[in-house]
């Protein structure tokens, strides 16, 4: 997958400072790279723990961006830090409030210094419960996104907490431009995660639901030799599955029937992923094979 496809560049001659460590803050870094900005970062001495779990995710999430090494409890490192903040646009971190009161960043301090300049704070949950201790797990849990005992198939708070992140940094600038001052915005991961959790609360995802195993023309089925994926919601696509597997198609109440689930699973369960391949490039069907479990 392409990280770097070209896009538009709203953020060139903006200066990102990131004190921001593990994977939301560098996500958040590298989206904002993506869109033009230049973009520093400063590591304690012991580096980013994400270089030493997963080298080559470090790599990509820092391809481009100039890194330092500052400890910011000590004076040298402090002056490395106050050197670049008086260079930058925006301040992306990633620390407890409390931390960030410590290091004498708390935004009252920082914005008193430095009023042009603005910060974005990614934390775990809003408000008092930013003090916390919390990771992507907990997050989705408390969003009732683990739904049985195996893990996520992704980091989905630290990924969606990262777009809302960069997100935060365009808003940022384009308040700069307008008011000439910096301005303060707090980004929860545990928010990212209600946020990709509110098609569950709606009951879409759920058991039953159109999306959640309901809908006979959106789930997974099992093939002669692995899996199928298919996505055949809309009334033209679930129409052409059902033609293609020889069922008679009334209305879109029948592929909520127990009837409509067991005649595709009956039919998926004979097909190859090959001929399904085919199938859904003759017949203009939404489906992906998948190879067994």
């Amino acid at each position: 997958m392409a990280l770097l496809a070209k896009s538009p560049q709203p953020l060139r001659g903006t200066r990102v400072l990131s004190l921001a460590l593990n994977l939301p803050g560098p996500a958040a870094l590298l989206r904002c790279r993506q869109m033009g900005a230049t973009c520093v970062k400063l590591e304690p001495p012991a580096g980013d723990p994400m270089g030493l779990y997963n080298k080559v995710a470090y790599d990509t999430l820092h391809k481009g961006v100039r890194i330092s090494v500052a400890d910011l409890k000590t004076a040298a490192g402090q002056k490395i830090l106050h050197r670049e903040l008086a260079k930058a646009d925006v301040l992306l971190t990633s620390f407890r409030p409390s931390a960030l009161t410590k290091l004498g960043l708390d935004w009252k301090a920082l914005h008193k210094q430095y009023p042009a300049l603005s910060q974005v704070a990614i934390v775990g949950a809003p408000g008092a419960a930013a003090e916390e201790p919390g990771h992507d797990l907990t997050y989705l849990a408390s969003n009732d996104l683990v739904t049985g005992l195996d893990l996520p198939a992704t980091l989905f708070a630290d990924m969606g907490g990262s777009l809302m992140a960069s997100e935060a940094v365009l808003q940022a600038v384009l308040h700069q431009r307008s008011k000439g001052k910096g301005i303060f915005l707090e980004v929860a991961l545990s928010s990212a995660a209600a946020w990709l959790a509110l098609p569950r609360a709606w009951g879409l995802t759920r058991a039953g639901g159109a999306v959640g195993g309901g809908h006979a023309g959106y789930r997974v089925y099992p093939c002669q030799d692995g899996r199928v994926a298919v996505a055949a919601l809309e009334p033209h696509f679930a129409a052409a599955l059902c033609a293609v597997a020889g069922l008679a198609l009334g209305d879109m109440k029948a592929m909520f029937a127990p009837a409509t689930h067991t005649a595709l699973a009956s039919w998926f369960a004979h097909q190859t992923r090959q001929s399904l391949d085919k199938l859904a490039q003759e017949k203009d069907l939404p489906l992906q094979t998948l190879p067994p479990v």
